[in-house]
């Protein structure tokens, strides 16, 4: 049954497709958050977030415009609530 189960799940890469053009929040290794709107990413997860700004504490610590986050360094990327 875990089979079945799998099958209905999207890949990654389809869901953060689905994400393209909409508000995300990425969470990076050492706590480092940012907010913006994703244009793109790679098969290495490095994407590219329109109006971004940096969070600390939840709150906008300074607005960046365009900026390219590094994979590798990436925890989480999630909607933006």
């Amino acid at each position: 049954m875990a089979g079945n189960h799998d099958e209905n799940l999207e890949r990654p890469l389809d869901a953060l497709n689905e994400a393209r053009g909409k508000r995300v929040v990425v969470e990076l290794k050492g706590g480092t958050a940012y907010v913006g709107i994703l244009r793109t990413f790679d098969i290495h997860i490095n994407v590219v977030l329109d109006e971004a700004s940096e969070l600390k504490d939840g709150s906008v610590k300074r607005n960046l415009g365009r900026v390219m986050i590094r994979g590798d360094n990436i925890i989480i990327i999630s909607p933006e609530s």
